[in-house]
């Protein structure tokens, strides 16, 4: 079996780095008990923003099948403009690995802040919903 390995470069906290997949504003019924944003509406944003990277690589429809490494960094606020970016990390036989970094624009402010990374791995499935194998230039393997 062969892989194609494409490292993401390190977050860093100056500016984000990929595909800008969504972007979206926090509203108040995204909220946890503590009046901040829940972090599982977070994850689920970065979630449709990888799936949308991931199955434009691999041209059909792609399930998640692993979450790892997340970080979160920073809360996120009502009224935060929210953006998911993508890169690539790896591309194996059915899978496609993609390290997503959320970003928000606080209001009143300009510069961009990192508030969540992580990585998410997504399995290219065909339309009966079985694993099938993705090809580095994301043609589908027959």
């Amino acid at each position: 079996m062969t892989e194609t390995q494409v490292h993401a470069s390190d977050a860093t906290e100056s500016e984000p780095r990929g595909d800008l997949c969504i972007r979206t504003l926090a509203m108040p019924a995204d909220t946890n008990a503590n009046g901040d944003i829940f972090g599982g509406w977070l994850l689920s944003q970065m979630d449709i923003g990888g799936g949308v990277f991931a199955s434009k690589i691999a041209k059909s429809r792609t399930v998640t099948v692993a979450i790892e490494a997340m970080n979160f960094r920073k809360a996120v606020y009502v009224g935060d403009l929210v953006s998911v970016y993508a890169n690539l990390v790896r591309v194996g036989r059915t899978s496609i690995t993609v390290h997503l970094e959320a970003w928000v624009v606080r209001r009143k402010e300009l510069q961009s802040i990192l508030v969540t990374d992580g990585n998410f791995t997504y399995v290219s499935i065909d339309e009966d919903g079985r694993p099938q194998a993705v090809r580095p230039d994301g043609a589908i393997q027959t």
